[in-house]
């Protein structure tokens, strides 16, 4: 159930085991994880100090302060070959009723098991949803009037509160325009990615060559960044979405 709360911050009862390792040692191991969305798009966890692993966490004297959540105290955890340095925090006074008495950890610095799969880049927000589904439209993507893409066997990604984006398959896209990238993004629901550069555009399309199993029907497929092209779908031109991506 979710709490609304102060500023942009909301709170909602996760029903997940959540598990985080540091080292291959682990830390803290909850079944009654707090989703907290500190920003609108996405959730972070908190996990009930009893749940901690009890003499990990030490004070490092430092304080990070936050409009809504309050004063955190930082803290350093230690074990064997392995530091995180003010990797947890937690805000003993917070006027979020709910934030007292748990702790965040630095997601970029550990491990993180919900059940016993390893997820990345953030938690899974419940609120969303991924549907990839395959279609028989025709869809062209143009790039300063070149077309870079021509298909009628793409699949369409649906996630929540995003625009659709088109997957096609390579043997339809001008792979001799296309030039990898060094960049390189994680989706906590498609997974690991690589981007290219199209006629001379950074970063333009992208790809899930080993995509998670939720979303293997992508594997492989080239997406556009339709803030920045021209998608046409049945020679309809679509309007470009603003999104943050832009």
């Amino acid at each position: 159930m979710s709490t609304p709360v102060r500023g942009r911050v909301r709170v909602a009862q996760g029903a997940k085991r959540v598990r985080v390792f540091l080292g291959g040692r682990n830390v803290a191991d909850t079944v009654h994880p707090l989703l907290v969305w500190e920003v609108p798009y996405y959730p972070t966890y908190y996990f009930p100090r009893a749940d901690v692993e009890s003499g990990l966490l030490t004070p490092s004297g430092r304080t990070s302060h936050s409009p809504s959540r309050g004063e955190g105290v930082l803290s350093t955890i230690k074990v064997a070959g392995s530091e995180a340095v003010d990797g947890a925090l937690e805000y003993p006074d917070s006027p979020i009723e709910e934030l007292r008495g748990h702790v965040r950890f630095d997601f970029a610095a550990f491990d993180w098991f919900e059940e016993d799969e390893q997820i990345f880049t953030h938690p899974r927000d419940p609120g969303v949803r991924v549907d990839i589904l395959p279609s028989s439209r025709h869809v062209r993507i143009e790039v300063g009037g070149v077309t870079v893409a021509d298909t009628v066997r793409a699949h369409l990604l649906f996630e929540t509160d995003l625009p659709t984006r088109y997957y096609l398959p390579r043997v339809d896209v001008r792979m001799d325009l296309l030039e990898k990238t060094q960049t390189v993004t994680h989706c906590p629901y498609k997974g690991a990615t690589e981007y290219f550069s199209v006629t001379g555009h950074e970063d333009l399309a992208w790809s899930y060559p080993t995509p998670l199993p939720e979303s293997t029907r992508v594997a492989g497929l080239v997406a556009f960044l339709d803030e920045k092209v021209d998608v046409y779908v049945d020679d309809v031109l679509q309007e470009r979405p603003k999104t943050k991506f832009a």
